[in-house]
């Protein structure tokens, strides 16, 4: 994994986070997400950072990983939380370090800025290899649930 590189996503790599989307959807989710709606929202995410900022996992200049972070201010904690989103790995390196490599560059960019107060994240109930990740990466679960209306 020595030649495993993290950096932010480019315009450039659309497609591949586009790709990338489609098959976490129908993975986890059972389903089929329309690509113009995606390509939309991955490029809106790239052209303002002030939506997210995708990182990318590169080995020998192939993509094989990437995620989304968002941003929620907490008035609480008068901080940012960043929230990890859209997380994909191609399946032939899943178990191999790929994501462990993309949450330490979160972490590393994390302490660079003012004001953060924590990372979360959300994972489907049912996905146990995921959940096992994120604990084995000091992550725990929380006691609160999600809602949502959806439009």
């Amino acid at each position: 994994m020595d030649k495993l590189i993290t950096r932010k996503g480019t315009l450039a790599d659309t497609e591949t986070i586009v790709q990338f989307q489609k098959n976490m959807a129908l993975e986890t989710e059972g389903k089929t997400l329309q690509e113009f709606a995606i390509k939309s929202g991955v490029t809106e995410v790239i052209k303002d950072t002030q939506k997210g900022t995708y990182l990318v996992a590169e080995y020998e200049g192939h993509i094989i990983g990437s995620l989304l972070i968002t941003y929620e201010w907490s008035d609480w904690r008068n901080g940012w939380f960043w929230w990890i989103q859209s997380v994909y790995v191609k399946s032939e390196w899943r178990r191999k370090g790929v994501y462990s490599h993309l949450y330490d560059e979160v972490k590393k960019l994390s302490f660079s800025v003012k004001n953060i107060c924590g990372i979360r994240l959300y994972v489907e109930k049912e996905n146990i290899i995921a959940q096992t990740v994120y604990k084995n990466l000091g992550m725990h679960n929380t006691k609160y649930l999600l809602y949502e209306t959806e439009f």
